[in-house]
């Protein structure tokens, strides 16, 4: 089998789990079951055959429009699968096709569904973090980048800093600053990746959301208060490390300390 054709199926059944990342996205916030009813249309309630859930290409096909009632269907879900897609066949091409890339990928598959929740809805379900930190502490007995000790250090640094500064910040200023969900979502980051992952993903998902924020706040109107959620740079960092953070952290201490 060519290297090429490995990669359209690594691809395609990503595009798949992604088209089920959609129903998750939109189920879990609303307490619905992800298993049934299946996928309907949000508009008329039509179930949607098979042949109309074919990830991108069934949406494609449609012009974006549900066949019954020719409701618009948001460009967020072949977007997803997109996304999820071509985020395995990344996860493929770093860690191989080994326990390492299966188990970074259903990491990473919950940070795409955190991300796209916490950008709707501005939450983090615990469904997701909480049990995503035994999880992760039980994956690094068998993963090949992260100890246990490094797992454990790394639920309690990331849990753990962010509780500090957002008890820090309710302390001097009286107001809820950075939401609990944010909190445990970096445990569970922290349980995936260890100590050092979580101290990569704070300084990018710091440096990304002030950038983001600052140009948010210099277009937005004076009168207009909004709140910008952490959840999605929390969640660039953790997928920035598991590609790149260990060589970037190398060339670092290389160049400061040569």
């Amino acid at each position: 089998m060519s290297n090429l054709l490995v990669l359209f199926i690594i691809f395609f059944m990503g595009a798949c789990i992604g088209s089920f990342l959609n129903v998750c996205i939109w189920r879990l916030p609303r307490s619905q079951s992800i298993v049934s009813p299946g996928s309907m249309c949000p508009k008329c309630d039509t179930p949607i055959r098979f042949y109309d859930n074919i990830p991108i290409i069934s949406y494609a096909f449609l012009l974006g429009k549900c066949r019954k009632c020719a409701a618009p269907i948001s460009i967020r879900y072949p977007l997803v699968e997109l996304l999820t897609g071509l985020l395995a066949v990344a996860t493929a091409h770093r860690y191989g096709i080994t326990l390492d890339f299966l188990i970074y990928f259903i990491f990473i598959s919950a940070l795409v569904t955190v991300t796209f929740i916490d950008l709707d809805l501005q939450i983090i379900p615990d469904i997701i973090s909480l049990p995503g930190i035994p999880l992760g502490l039980a994956a690094s007995l068998v993963l090949t980048t992260v100890t246990f000790k490094d797992a454990l250090i790394g639920v309690l640094l990331g849990g753990g800093s962010l509780f500090l500064v957002a008890w820090g910040y309710h302390r001097i200023t009286g107001k809820e600053g950075m939401g609990g969900g944010d909190i445990k979502l970096l445990g569970m980051i922290g349980a995936f990746i260890g100590w050092q992952g979580v101290c990569f993903t704070i300084f990018i998902a710091s440096a990304t959301g002030s950038v983001i924020g600052s140009v948010l706040m210099l277009f937005a109107r004076k009168d207009l208060k909004f709140a910008v959620a952490f959840g999605p740079f929390l969640a660039l960092g953790a997928v920035a490390y598991l590609f790149v953070g260990p060589e970037l952290i190398d060339w670092y201490y290389n160049a400061a300390f040569r």
